[in-house]
């Protein structure tokens, strides 16, 4: 690629990270998306990105493919991809799209992991009166509590709880701030937690969360420390933030049947996200059915 057509690229990330404020984890991975795209173009000698064709596109989805790129990240790229090509149309630099009507090799639907009741109640009955282990537990009952992502969570200032309203107000997806309530063991974590926050954190720092240096809590030590805490309780399954997330919609899917509420509550646009929980609560509406439905219920003997 020529400089200009290097300098749209750059412009295009500016262009995501500033004006539609998307998260730096989802700039990186338009960066590395379109930075794949542009080695390739190189290798096909390419020097504007008018020059890439649909004929073109179809033959980089199959490179990748033949790479070992299984379908959900062509997908990606090719939405990445459409993105730029969007931008550049709307730029007034290109008129063409090569990216629409190109379709990706299908992708298996892989449903989410979360834990029982159970597991999830072993999990956050950790004894740790250390100031990291008081840490810890809040970081665990918000997560489930409240169905955070693990970015959002990262992002909390001591202010975004609300201890009267027992609420959160966190920024999720596309900078979209929602109130979700948080539940009573949640906040008493909380509140032991915030008693000795002050002997990590300086008394100008705003984060919630800290680490043991005193800075902003980041997402791998989020990642590892959980990790850790449910090999330490002995349970048989890896768990990361987004299985708590999972864990949250689920259990109150299961309680409630109330799909709209889970969807409100997790921050998803499209209820379609919010549906692929349905199938954890077959099982249960199941056993509701047989002991229910006066044509499945067993008569007394």
């Amino acid at each position: 690629m020529d400089l200009a057509a290097q300098q749209q690229l750059q412009e295009y990330l500016q262009h995501l990270r500033l004006q539609r404020r998307l998260s730096t984890h989802t700039v990186s991975n338009y960066r590395r998306d379109l930075q794949q795209l542009q080695t390739w173009c190189d290798s096909q000698g390419l020097q504007l990105w008018a020059e890439l064709d649909s004929h073109g596109v179809r033959a980089y989805v199959a490179n990748r493919h033949r790479q070992g790129l299984g379908g959900r990240s062509l997908q990606r790229q090719l939405s990445s991809l459409r993105g730029f090509y969007d931008y550049l149309i709307h730029e007034g630099l290109l008129g063409h799209n090569p990216g629409h009507d190109i379709p990706a090799p299908r992708r298996e639907k892989t449903l989410p992991k979360a834990m029982d009741v159970d597991q999830t109640a072993r999990l956050l009955e950790l004894d740790d009166a250390s100031v990291l282990g008081l840490r810890d537990k809040a970081i665990l009952e918000l997560f489930y509590s409240s169905g955070l992502r693990l970015a959002e969570l990262v992002s909390l200032d001591t202010d975004s709880i609300d201890t009267l309203d027992k609420t959160v107000r966190v920024i999720g997806k596309g900078s979209k701030s929602r109130v979700v309530p948080v539940g009573r063991q949640a906040l008493t974590a909380l509140a032991a937690w915030q008693q000795v926050r002050p002997q990590l954190a300086a008394a100008d720092q705003r984060a919630l969360f800290v680490s043991s240096r005193g800075g902003r809590l980041s997402p791998r030590s989020i990642q590892q420390r959980i990790s850790q805490w449910a090999l330490r309780q002995g349970l048989p399954l890896h768990v990361h933030p987004h299985m708590l997330r999972h864990s949250f919609a689920s259990h109150i899917l299961e309680s409630s049947g109330d799909l709209r509420a889970v969807q409100e509550l997790l921050g998803h646009a499209d209820i379609g996200t919010t549906q692929i929980y349905t199938h954890l609560d077959f099982q249960h509406l199941a056993r509701v059915y047989d002991q229910a439905h006066p044509r499945a219920k067993r008569r007394k003997e």
